[in-house]
């Protein structure tokens, strides 16, 4: 530690990354968690059975807590961080904006799970006599693939364009790429371990484009600003039907 201003810089720099880098990881584990046990709880408690096993939520719990952990960490500061508002000391780590980004890919994510878990045989024409287990290794792939996308997403809370420096950490490329193959392996090699049964090319593209759909939905939430989040929320709070019609205090007659 010297008196140089160059030194104060780059600290504002890494601390306001350190802190942006603990609001992504939160925002990205908290996702999986409230998918995970609301989808197992509520196809638990209406089937009788949980879709996704202990296992398969167990390679869940090494991509969120290794993989993608050293991922986002091992992001760079890069000269426009500086530029961020700093945060005070009582400013909540869940912004408004967090809460919209988790709370948009949890309801993306749970809806599709939901349909592929109570109409995914129809809908795939699933006709064969492991049509069940197929199903669920349908569902447990393309939970981890929205996972996947969903981490790319999470590099950026609030900017549309995630791709920008993508490929210029080599450890966050290599994580993805980590993820995607480990898949692969767990889904067509590791049957009886895993619980998963072999897919087809078909049922690889549905996966595989139900995850990418994650990104076009990030933009979209990306679209509603904090300002206009919280108008609607006050809006709503203040909101008073035209056609209600308050009864007289009986007091008064």
């Amino acid at each position: 530690m010297d008196d140089n201003f160059t030194t104060i810089v780059n600290l504002i720099k890494w601390g306001r990354l350190i802190y942006q880098n603990i609001q992504l990881i939160v925002q990205f584990q908290l996702t999986i968690s409230i998918v995970a046990l609301v989808f197992n709880f509520v196809s638990a408690c209406i089937s009788g059975s949980a879709p996704l096993t202990v296992v398969q939520l167990l390679w869940v719990n090494v991509i969120s807590d290794i993989l993608v952990v050293l991922a986002l960490v091992t992001k760079l500061p890069c000269d426009k961080v500086e530029e961020r508002a700093s945060a005070g000391r009582n400013v909540e780590i869940f912004t408004s904006v967090i809460w919209r980004n988790i709370i948009g890919q949890s309801f993306y994510q749970l809806t599709i799970l939901f349909v592929l878990k109570f109409y995914g045989q129809r809908l795939l024409k699933l006709s064969d006599e492991d049509a069940g287990r197929v199903l669920d290794t349908v569902i447990f792939n393309s939970f981890v693939l929205c996972q996947v996308f969903n981490e790319i997403n999470s590099r950026e809370i609030e900017k549309i364009n995630v791709f920008r420096g993508l490929l210029d950490s080599w450890v966050f490329a290599t994580g993805i790429a980590c993820i995607v193959v480990c898949q692969v392996v767990a889904v067509e090699f590791l049957g009886p371990f895993a619980h998963t049964k072999p897919l087809g090319w078909r049922l690889w593209f549905v996966s595989i484009l139900i995850g990418f759909l994650s990104m076009p939905v990030s933009v979209l939430l990306k679209c509603i600003t904090a300002s206009k989040l919280v108008g609607a929320l006050n809006r709503w709070k203040c909101y008073v039907p035209p056609s209600y019609v308050p009864l007289p205090d009986s007091s008064f007659m």
